[in-house]
């Protein structure tokens, strides 16, 4: 039987192949953006924000002040108070200092393979929380670290499809979670409406509100079956 660990290791093996290239992708815009190296590889050490990064990096390189950047990037990292809630059912058994350092590397891939792990009914182990988002967080390190010192000799990701690899690894997280249909149409509605609010011209909050509206649809229709089969066993 594999330890806690392993386990933890092999359970970020997915968000590994997803990180070291979108990684290696911010540290070249990073160079593009004249981010001192070190500080783009500090970076992904202490904010390890994924797509915060990407945007700090694109206002950096556009002389934003620095004000504006604070306030883009808690945008965006917003979704995370989302992910915090559905997970804290879960967590609750751990210490308030153990889930404040589980809460420090919570990322959109490492909330995907936790939640469905506990909902196929894993148990709680705190090594391999922490073994899985550590390994994950070192991937992204080491894929940003590379891209730096890469980032002279690539003029333009996109033609190595590392632009693609970030959204490639949300749908092989999102697709194992879709277990009925309710799944599917909620992961479908929050699409919809998220594209829908994008073209609307709505800004970051678009992937926020989209997730809100999706979820609480998702919650009445929940409760709408479960009355339902209430109402057929009483009859």
């Amino acid at each position: 039987m594999p330890s806690p660990v392993s386990a933890g290791v092999r359970r970020a093996l997915p968000i590994v192949l997803g990180y070291v290239p979108v990684g290696f992708a911010f540290g070249v815009l990073a160079v593009k953006s004249q981010i001192p190296p070190a500080l783009a590889v500090a970076m992904s050490v202490l904010l390890f924000a994924g797509s915060g990064q990407f945007v700090l990096a694109g206002l950096w390189g556009a002389g934003v002040g620095a004000l504006s950047v604070i306030v883009a990037v808690f945008v965006v990292n917003l979704r995370h108070l989302l992910m915090s809630a559905a997970l804290a059912e879960y967590l609750a058994p751990l210490k308030r200092w153990q889930r404040f350092l589980f809460g420090c590397e919570l990322t959109d891939e490492t909330f995907g393979v936790h939640i469905g792990a506990f909902q196929k009914g894993w148990q709680l182990a705190a090594s391999t929380l922490y073994a899985c988002n550590v390994t994950a967080h070192a991937s992204w390190v080491g894929g940003t670290a590379l891209g730096v010192f890469c980032g002279e000799l690539v003029t333009d990701v996109r033609p190595l499809g590392l632009d693609y690899a970030l959204t490639a690894m949300f749908l092989a997280l999102l697709v194992p979670q879709c277990a009925s249909r309710l799944h599917v149409a909620v992961a479908l509605l929050a699409g919809v409406l998220s594209l829908g609010f994008k073209l609307a011209g709505m800004g970051q909050w678009n992937v926020v509100l989209a997730t809100v509206l999706a979820a609480c649809a998702g919650v009445w229709l929940l409760r709408r079956q479960r009355g339902g089969r209430r109402g057929e066993a009483e009859a």
